[in-house]
C-alpha cells in the first residue's frame, strides 16, 4: 500500500504540474500575441523599428505581466487536473483502493508549494531583469520621441530645488529604477520662481552630484531653440531619492528587496510599498498552495453526480474574490491601514481555510 500510494502521489503531481504549466503556457502565449499586435500599432510610424526587435521587447515584458497570474494559473490548472481525473474515473479507483481525497491531493500540494519557491527565487528577479531589458529596448525604439512611447501621458515626474533654482522633469520612462531616463522634458525657474527654460532631451543619467543629460534641446522666452550634445544639471538628490519617485515595488527583484527597504528607511521614505511586496513574495508558496486547496474543494465531485459547470463556476467566483480581497489589502497597506504582513497573508489564510473546510464537509461532513 506504501508503494501504490508512493506511485499514485508522483503521477498525481506529474498530472497537476502538467495542467498547472500548460495553463502557464497557453496564458502566457495569448499575453505575447496581444502586447505585440499592440507594440505593432504603436511602433507603426518608427522606421527604424524592426518585426524582430518589437516582438523581443513584447517578449521580455510578458513575465512581469504573467506573474501576476500566476495563482489563477495554479487554480485553473489544479481545476483542469482534478477534472480530468474525474472524468477518466481515475478518482474512483483511488478512493476504491482506499486512498482519501486528502492523500491525492496532498501531491498538488506539495508540487504547489515548490512552484512557489521557484517563481519567488527564480522566477521573480528573472522577470524583473527581462523588464529592465524590455525598457532598455523601448527606449531605442522611441529614442527619437521626447515625451513618446508606452508609457501613459503623464510619464514619471521628479521636483528638485538647489542654489540655481527649481527644476521639474517628467520623463516617459525610467530604466535601473530611476538612475537613467529617457524621453524627458525638464522646466526650469530661477531662485524667484521665474521660468526660465524648457528643455527636452534624448536621456539623462544621474550621477553624483549632477544630472547628465544627452541629446538636448533649449527653449527659451527671448531666444531660438538651441541644441547642445550634453547639459548637466546639478542635484542633491541621492539614488535611493531617485528610487522612491521612478521605481515601483513590483519592478525590484526578491534579492534586492531588503537592501532596498533598509535604503529607503534610512533616507527617511516610506517602505510599506516595498515591505508588502516582499511579504507577497514569502507568502506566494502559499498562496498557490491555497488555489489548489480551492480548486479541489469544487473539482473533487464525480461527474455522474452532476452540477460539474455549477461548482467549476462557484471555483472562478471563489478565486476571483480572493484576488478582490488581496487588492483590497494591498491599497490598505500601501496607505498604512494596515501592516504589510497582514496584508500579505490574510488572503492566504482565508483562500486556505476556505478551501480546507469546504474539503472537510465534503469529505468528512
Amino acid at each position: 500500500m506504501s508503494m501504490l500510494t508512493n506511485t499514485l502521489g508522483r503521477y498525481f503531481a506529474g498530472r497537476f504540474v502538467v495542467a498547472a504549466l500548460g495553463v502557464f503556457a497557453g496564458i502566457f502565449l495569448l499575453l505575447v500575441l496581444v502586447d505585440y499586435i499592440e507594440m505593432v500599432r504603436k511602433t507603426s510610424g518608427l522606421a527604424s523599428a524592426s518585426a524582430l526587435m518589437v516582438a523581443e521587447t513584447s517578449l521580455f515584458r510578458v513575465p512581469q505581466l504573467l506573474e501576476k497570474l500566476t495563482p489563477f494559473c495554479m487554480l485553473i490548472g489544479a481545476m483542469t487536473c482534478y477534472l480530468a481525473l474525474s472524468r477518466r474515473l481515475e478518482l474512483v479507483v483511488a478512493r476504491a483502493a482506499g486512498i482519501s481525497a486528502w492523500q491525492f491531493i496532498s501531491p498538488a500540494l506539495g508540487s504547489a508549494l515548490l512552484i512557489g519557491v521557484i517563481a519567488t527565487v527564480a522566477y521573480n528577479p528573472m522577470s524583473a531583469n527581462l523588464r529592465e531589458l524590455s525598457k532598455r529596448m523601448e527606449a531605442e525604439l522611441f529614442g527619437s520621441a521626447p515625451g513618446g512611447g508606452i508609457q501613459d501621458a503623464s510619464g514619471f515626474w521628479l521636483n528638485q530645488v538647489t542654489s540655481d533654482g527649481q527644476t521639474i522633469i517628467n520623463a516617459a520612462r525610467s530604466e535601473q529604477q530611476g538612475v537613467r531616463l529617457t524621453g524627458l522634458t525638464l522646466f526650469r525657474f530661477d531662485p524667484d520662481q521665474h521660468f526660465k527654460e524648457r528643455v527636452e532631451a534624448r536621456e539623462a543619467t544621474l550621477e553624483t552630484g549632477r544630472w547628465l543629460f544627452k541629446g538636448v534641446r533649449r527653449f527659451s522666452l527671448d531666444a531660438p531653440p538651441v541644441d547642445q550634445a550634453t547639459l548637466e544639471i546639478p542635484t542633491t538628490l541621492t539614488e535611493a531619492q531617485v528610487r522612491n519617485s521612478f521605481s515601483t515595488p513590483e519592478t525590484v527583484s526578491f534579492w534586492q528587496l531588503p537592501s532596498y527597504i533598509r535604503s529607503s528607511e534610512s533616507s527617511g521614505f516610506a517602505t510599506a510599498g516595498y515591505r508588502l511586496q516582499y511579504q507577497k513574495l514569502l507568502a506566494q508558496p502559499f498562496l498557490l498552495a491555497a488555489m489548489v486547496m480551492l480548486a479541489a474543494s469544487v473539482s473533487l465531485r464525480f461527474f455522474r453526480m452532476g452540477g460539474v459547470q455549477k461548482m467549476v463556476l462557484s471555483g472562478v467566483g471563489a478565486g476571483f474574490l480572493l484576488y478582490v480581497l488581496s487588492k483590497v489589502t494591498e491599497d490598505l497597506s500601501k496607505a498604512e491601514l494596515m501592516h504589510p504582513i497582514a496584508a500579505a497573508w490574510l488572503p492566504v489564510v482565508v483562500g486556505g481555510l476556505t478551501g480546507f473546510l469546504a474539503l472537510l464537509y465534503q469529505e468528512d461532513g
